[in-house]
C-alpha cells in the first residue's frame, strides 16, 4: 500500500513542529553566550573552508584539464616509451616527471588517476602522486621566495623527492596493480568521451575540456568534504594549544606534521605558512611541516580514497609520515 502525497505531507509538518518545540526548549536551557559563540564559530568556519577551498580550485581545475590532455594526446605505447618498467626506474622517473606537471597535491589526484589508465605503472605513478605537489616549478619559486636559494628549498627538495621514490619502490613488489586501485580504475570504469583514432586537434581539445568538466566534479565533492574537514578541525581545535606544547625537538616536530595536515594549505603558498613559525619552532619541525603537509592532508586523503583501496592509503599515508618525523627529529638532534 502506497503513502498518499497528504500523508508525507502531515509527517513533515510534525517534524518541523518537533524541531521547533526542540529549539524553543533547548533556547530555554542553554544560555545567551552559547548561541553567540555558536555564531562566531560558524562565520569562522565559513571563512576557512572559502579560504581552503578557493585556494585549491584552481589547482585541481589544473589537474583535471592535464588530464583530459593525457587522455586525448597520450596513448598506451607513448606511455610504455616515456617511463620504463623496471621499479626503482619507474619510482624515479615518476617522481620528476613532477617537475614537468604544475600541479598541487588538489590537482595531482585526478591526473595520477589518468595516467594509470594509460598504463603507468605502479611504483612511478606513486612516486608522481607523492613528488609532484613538491617538485613542480610553482613550489620550488615560491619556497625561494619564502626561504631563499638554500638549505631549507635543498631539504625539502631531496628528502620529498627520496619519500616519494621510497613509497614507489615499497608498491613495485604488489604484483598485481588491481590490489591496490580501486575497481574502477582496474578496469570497470566506461569514460563516457571517447577519443577516435580521426579526431582533429579541435575536437580533441572538446572531448579534453569535456572530460575535465567530469573529472572536476567528480573529485571537486571530494574536495568540498575534506575542506570541510580541515575547516572544522581549524574552528574547533585552537591552534594555540597545539603550539603551546610543540616546544621540544620531539613534540615540536609532531605537533608541525598535525599543524600540515590540519590546516590543509595548498603547497604552493605553504613556505609563507612556514615562515611564520621560524621564530618559534626548529628547523627539523618547520622542515617535516614542507615535506609532509603536500603529500597527505584532509582533503587531499579523501581523494586517495577514491583512486586507491583503504590499505593502500594507509601505506601512503603511514610512511611519509614516519619518514617526515625521522627527518625532523634527526635535523633537530644532529644537523640543526
Amino acid at each position: 500500500m502506497q503513502t498518499t502525497a497528504p500523508t508525507r505531507l502531515s509527517r513533515n509538518i510534525i517534524i518541523l513542529i518537533a524541531l521547533g518545540v526542540l529549539v524553543l526548549v533547548a533556547s530555554s536551557i542553554l544560555p545567551i553566550g552559547f548561541f553567540t559563540w555558536i555564531w562566531d564559530r560558524l562565520n569562522v568556519f565559513a571563512t576557512v573552508f572559502l579560504g581552503i577551498f578557493v585556494e585549491a580550485v584552481p589547482y585541481l581545475l589544473l589537474g583535471t584539464f592535464a588530464s583530459g590532455l593525457v587522455e586525448v594526446f597520450v596513448d598506451r605505447d607513448q606511455m610504455s616509451r616515456w617511463v620504463s618498467s623496471r621499479p626503482a626506474a619507474a619510482a624515479i622517473s615518476g617522481a620528476f616527471m613532477g617537475m614537468i606537471f604544475p600541479v598541487c597535491e588538489c590537482g595531482v589526484v585526478p591526473l595520477t588517476r589518468r595516467l594509470f589508465k594509460k598504463g603507468l605503472p605502479l611504483s612511478a605513478g606513486i612516486s608522481f602522486l607523492l613528488a609532484a605537489p613538491v617538485l613542480n616549478p610553482i613550489v620550488i619559486l615560491s619556497t625561494a621566495s619564502a626561504f631563499g636559494w638554500g638549505e631549507m628549498l635543498f631539504w625539502r627538495f631531496t628528502i620529498s623527492l627520496v619519500i616519494a621514490v621510497t613509497v614507489g619502490l615499497v608498491f613495485s613488489v604488489q604484483g598485481e596493480a588491481s590490489d591496490v586501485l580501486r575497481p574502477v580504475l582496474a578496469g570497470d570504469e566506461h569514460d563516457h568521451v571517447h577519443v577516435e583514432v580521426g579526431d582533429s586537434i579541435r575536437e580533441k581539445i572538446r572531448k579534453a575540456l569535456l572530460i575535465t568538466v567530469d573529472e572536476f566534479f567528480d573529485m571537486g565533492r571530494y574536495l568540498i568534504l575534506g575542506s570541510m574537514l580541515a575547516a572544522g578541525l581549524q574552528t574547533f581545535i585552537a591552534q594555540s594549544s597545539l603550539l603551546a606544547i610543540g616546544s621540544g625537538p620531539i613534540l615540536s616536530v609532531l605537533v608541525m606534521l598535525l599543524l600540515a595536515v590540519i590546516l590543509s594549505i595548498c603547497s604552493t603558498v605553504d613556505s609563507f605558512v612556514a615562515l611564520g613559525f621560524t621564530g618559534a619552532f626548529s628547523f627539523g619541525s618547520i622542515l617535516s611541516f614542507l615535506v609532509f603537509g603536500p603529500m597527505v592532508d584532509i582533503k587531499s586523503v579523501m581523494m586517495y580514497l577514491q583512486v586507491f583501496k583503504r590499505r593502500a592509503v594507509t601505506y601512503i599515508v603511514a610512511i611519509p609520515f614516519m619518514m617526515s618525523l625521522i627527518a625532523g627529529l634527526v635535523f633537530n638532534y644532529f644537523v640543526k
